[in-house]
């Protein structure tokens, strides 16, 4: 397994921690994703010392929930959430990975301003811990999940809240200009997630394993290492393909085609 490959949680969106935890030792899997739900669900204590005794290593945390921007008295709830992900992350490693939750009747430049002001006791304890906190553009079919919806605006909201940016491959593949994009803003740059996608699909989320869809993988992450981009590319499977597959035969395919691109035997 290449180093710069990761499996995320996610991935195995409905087995428990215990599940993943014996697929990834039977797999040789040993750099991954957490998702905080899972962590939460297993008792994060608990989880932490049993994932710090399977020697794994941790690319980030995701699964984070989500803002909502426009009621400031539910930000506490959020924020103690995710300040204790900050820990998990400062004992295990990894980057966390935020969405910003809608905007609902809130102007762009309006948004920006009330999460920037949600995170701040995050941040504040996450530059403590010396954690990397990273935003995730979405799909704009997931407008319940961001009001950030190109790779784009994702680098003036990383720049805004002073946080990196965390690329989402199967959001992003048809951005006009993405690699320039990308290759300007090698400061934020800090996580990618890699899937692939069947055009025509009118389903969200609608993953595939990388290798079976249309995105043009190959180019794109040759394009990101030639940047110079030296981070984890974690693979994020979800929907009806991965279930109807099988987690384990996803994510082995998965890993495998990611190998063969980054040792260049494709």
């Amino acid at each position: 397994m290449h180093p710069q490959v990761s499996v995320s949680a996610v991935s195995s969106r409905h087995w428990t921690l215990d599940e993943d935890l014996a697929f990834w030792a039977g797999a040789g899997i040993g750099h991954v994703g957490l998702s905080l739900r899972k962590l939460e669900d297993a008792g994060i204590d608990d989880a932490v010392a049993r994932i710090d005794g399977a020697g794994l290593r941790v690319s980030n945390i995701v699964e984070l929930g989500w803002w909502n921007l426009t009621d400031p008295a539910t930000w506490p709830h959020q924020q103690r959430r995710l300040v204790a992900a900050v820990d998990v992350a400062a004992e295990l490693g990894g980057c966390l990975v935020l969405t910003t939750g809608p905007a609902g009747t809130l102007e762009w430049d309006d948004a920006v301003a009330a999460l920037d002001a949600a995170v701040d006791p995050v941040r504040t304890h996450a530059d403590a811990a010396g954690v990397p906190l990273t935003v995730e553009p979405t799909s704009a079919l997931r407008l319940d999940l961001s009001f950030c919806t190109t790779v784009r605006d994702g680098v003036d909201l990383a720049r805004a809240l002073g946080v990196g940016l965390c690329v989402e491959i199967n959001s992003a593949f048809a951005e006009r200009g993405l690699v320039p994009t990308l290759a300007g803003a090698t400061d934020v740059l800090a996580h990618v997630q890699v899937s692939d996608f069947v055009i025509g699909s009118l389903t969200s989320p609608d993953r595939a394993v990388p290798g079976d869809g249309d995105i043009p993988l190959a180019r794109l992450i040759d394009a990101i290492e030639a940047i110079g981009y030296t981070g984890a590319y974690e693979l994020e499977l979800v929907g009806p393909r991965i279930e109807a597959e099988g987690y384990a035969s996803a994510i082995t395919r998965g890993v495998a085609y990611l190998d063969s691109l980054l040792y260049g035997s494709r």
